[in-house]
């Protein structure tokens, strides 16, 4: 079974780089996004402290978005997600694989180039950690909860709207405890209470959403 976990994330990686602008889209507008608030509403630095977990995390969401609709509709329209689903591993473990390779090429860039954003956006070094750690653990919840409305609305033709109607009431709560730790840092505030909520819901959406995540395609697809 772990063979077949580490050829599903082989062949996502591949089909990717193939098709780097599915890559390179979303991290550009999660930079882009960044990086015109400070243009649109000065750049005075405690202004900046004070709005910037809101800013990243926000953009962060967006670019998650960007990316998610492709996450099964290649394998859609071209039958292999049929095959998946009658192959002899778990559909479960499958779509687990799938959404780690999401993760991989969404999540880690935006985990990566968050920090040149923070200094861009006046953060200290203690919300700087703050916001790495949030991001570390936040980012891979969004990736298991679009894939859920991923697989819900992969048999529609536009399903982009309802996708993000389903995904955004999904992550607010990681928005508000993300941005909350990350601003309890700011102010020197210990947020190790708001990181355990997120390592939580961490721990129950690895544990529960790749079910949910298949039972969703049963009933897309069928």
């Amino acid at each position: 079974m772990f063979n077949a976990f580490l050829q599903v994330v082989s062949k996502e990686l591949k089909g990717a780089f193939r098709r780097r602008s599915d890559i390179l889209n979303p991290i550009w507008f999660f930079v882009i996004v960044v990086m015109l608030f400070p243009l649109a509403i000065g750049t005075e630095p405690a202004l900046l402290k004070r709005i910037a977990p809101g800013i990243i995390w926000v953009a962060a969401l967006l670019a998650a978005l960007l990316s998610f609709e492709r996450l099964f509709k290649d394998d859609f329209i071209d039958g292999s997600l049929e095959q998946l689903m009658i192959s002899p591993y778990p559909l479960a473990w499958i779509v687990s694989a799938k959404v780690f390779a999401h993760w991989l090429l969404t999540g880690l860039p935006i985990l990566l180039v968050s920090p040149l954003l923070g200094i861009f956006l006046s953060l200290n070094m203690d919300t700087y950690y703050a916001l790495l750690l949030t991001l570390l653990i936040g980012t891979p919840i969004l990736s298991l909860l679009g894939a859920i409305g991923v697989a819900l609305t992969v048999g529609l033709r536009k399903g982009g709207i309802l996708l993000s109607l389903i995904m955004l009431p999904l992550s607010i709560p990681i928005l508000i405890f993300s941005t909350m730790a990350i601003e309890a840092a700011a102010y020197g505030q210990s947020y190790l209470g708001l990181l355990a909520l997120l390592g939580a819901m961490l721990v129950a959406s690895v544990t529960f959403a790749p079910f949910a995540i298949a039972a969703s395609l049963r009933v897309s697809v069928s």
